[in-house]
């Protein structure tokens, strides 16, 4: 028994490092090994890790408010928001972007996603994603901050990036890789229904504290279902890009969903 509970405490643990070594820049003190029982784990732990990256972005924000300006505190906040997730999956979304923008055949799109050059329509799509971004980020922390509101505005961090990589499981749960290579045909092999739960549960603990989260989570299932339904007729299924570009795309959504909301209810 206890010999057990010592071997799924390590799997955990070195699935839960896997998730933070392959997701963030975090250092870490040691270098995870990729075994398969630990891959389960670390699916799990990729709306963990979302989560945490919303700490370390809230807490900037409660640290740098009262020393510096609305529009410089969301710059900083943006760039450390790319700075810790190295920016990878801005590098599936200018893929997408440079794949979808050729209105190629199937076979040329995907061959453009595998290309490590980024195109013209790539880098157009990022500036509006990250010029986007600064907005929403902008209006919703100046709200939150003139309501002095700035552990509910950590909470709501926390609950956008925790929920878009929730939305990886979804993604890999509902659609198959079309290609059978790769690291999202990995975790999809290694997907289990009990895995979507257990990535929920950390999520689910934020609707304790703030009921009214539950709605920014149905509505990022509302994109999701768009998204995987997009992504199903464009490319067939999915693959490690399509994935960096869901939760990209999920981030921009739960931003604006907030800005709608938070903006005409409490600005």
């Amino acid at each position: 028994m206890s010999r057990n509970w010592r071997r799924n405490m390590k799997e955990m643990g070195g699935g839960v490092a896997i998730a933070f070594q392959f997701l963030t820049t975090l250092p870490l003190p040691f270098r995870p090994e990729w075994q398969p029982e630990t891959l389960s784990w670390a699916l799990r732990a990729y709306p963990l890790v979302g989560m945490v990256l919303g700490v370390f972005l809230g807490s900037l924000v409660f640290l740098l408010a009262p020393f510096v300006p609305v529009w410089m505190l969301t710059l900083v906040v943006l760039s450390a928001w790319i700075i810790l997730t190295g920016g990878l999956h801005l590098d599936g979304w200018m893929d997408v972007a440079d794949a979808v923008g050729s209105r190629a055949p199937l076979e040329k799109k995907i061959a453009i996603m595998k290309d490590p050059h980024v195109g013209s329509f790539g880098i157009i799509s990022l500036v509006l994603l990250l010029m986007w971004k600064a907005v929403f980020l902008f209006a919703i922390v100046e709200v939150m901050l003139k309501q002095e509101q700035t552990a509910l505005l950590m909470l709501i961090l926390v609950g956008v990036l925790g929920i878009s990589r929730w939305g990886v499981l979804v993604c890999l749960g509902w659609l198959r890789p079309f290609r059978q290579e790769g690291l999202a045909w990995v975790w999809h092999r290694s997907l289990g229904k009990r895995d979507l739960a257990w990535g929920g549960f950390p999520l689910a603990l934020t609707i304790v504290l703030e009921p009214w989260l539950i709605l920014l989570y149905v509505n990022h299932l509302l994109f999701l279902l768009v998204w995987m339904r997009w992504s199903q007729a464009q490319f067939g299924g999915i693959n490690g890009d399509l994935l960096g570009a869901a939760i990209e795309g999920g981030e921009l959504w739960g931003l604006f969903s907030l800005f709608i909301c938070i903006w005409f209810v409490m600005g």
